[in-house]
């Protein structure tokens, strides 16, 4: 009888403890990673990949990029207790331990660049392995919590999905690669710069120098503003670079409809900050994550049509 009892709680610890390693991934990061992965693949085939092509290297850059988020966790788990947005994770509230969780981030590193390395390409693992120590390494321990300028800084690994999908397929890079890398990089700053203006308090309250924490609502407005235009126009320049592996007026009209509300929504932004009224910077935070999700998949029509 005791076992009978005692088996449901078995579950119910096994798939909390579950969770809570998944939780340590970030998996809603990850999927807006994955978003931009599978279009840098069609692009650079020109078509659809293999199906097992396509499998691996999103299984792969879901675990390099689950990787780099359980060293993020690791190494702010102490500034993580602090901010309300975070103290829930599972370091915080004691549901890993650090060393479970350094020991699960190393699994993931090895386990993800192996796989990427052996099913796809060797460039696709090296540019894994270099976003992961780029992102855990000097972005999380060394520029985060010293210069304002993290979030451009940190950009760098948040477009690498790009080039990693576009490696697996062909081996080597291109100037479409390096054009979609600089639309998701531009893309980065108002994206995240509106959700650390919502979040500014819990920055503050951890002496993380985030720049909506050190600068004036104003100056935020002013370079979401003059970064969502340089999103439009990078995105518009992966028109001409591209013609040769199937981009046309599908994803051109989509880059220009969908830049003008993105680059809208940055202004209407700054044009609140400036009344001195309710900012509501999540409405630009959301609106940039509908933005990449559409010019994505404006990518994959574009090309299998």
């Amino acid at each position: 009888m005791t076992a009978i009892v005692e088996r449901p709680l078995v579950r119910a610890r096994t798939l909390s403890t579950v969770r809570a390693y998944v939780a340590l991934t970030k998996p809603r990061i990850i999927e807006l990673l994955l978003v931009t992965t599978l279009p840098a693949m069609l692009l650079a085939a020109g078509g659809w990949p293999s199906t097992r092509l396509v499998v691996a290297t999103l299984v792969g850059g879901t675990l390099a990029a689950g990787a780099a988020n359980v060293f993020n966790c690791y190494v702010d788990r102490d500034i993580d207790q602090l901010m309300h947005r975070t103290e829930n994770r599972p370091l915080p509230t004691g549901a890993v331990t650090p060393r479970a969780a350094l020991v699960f981030g190393i699994v993931l590193t090895v386990v993800s660049i192996t796989l990427l390395a052996l099913t796809t390409t060797l460039l696709a693992a090296v540019l894994a392995a270099a976003a992961i120590f780029y992102y855990a390494v000097l972005y999380t321990m060394v520029l985060k919590r010293r210069t304002r300028r993290s979030t451009e800084f940190g950009g760098v690994p948040g477009a690498a999905p790009v080039l990693i999908g576009w490696a697996a397929v062909t081996g080597s890079l291109a100037w479409p690669a390096v054009v979609f890398f600089g639309v998701v990089f531009c893309w980065q700053m108002p994206h995240f710069w509106a959700l650390a203006m919502r979040f500014r308090d819990d920055y503050a309250r951890a002496d993380v120098p985030m720049l909506p924490v050190v600068t004036s609502a104003r100056s935020v407005g002013r370079q979401s503003v003059a970064w969502a235009w340089a999103t439009v126009a990078v995105s518009l320049l992966l028109w001409p670079v591209s013609a040769d592996y199937g981009i046309g007026w599908i994803y051109t009209a989509a880059a220009v409809l969908l830049g003008g509300w993105f680059a809208l929504e940055a202004h209407r932004l700054l044009a609140r900050i400036r009344k001195n009224v309710e900012t509501r910077p999540m409405q630009l935070f959301h609106a940039s994550i509908y933005y990449m999700s559409a010019l994505s998949l404006a990518i994959v029509v574009d090309v299998l049509v």
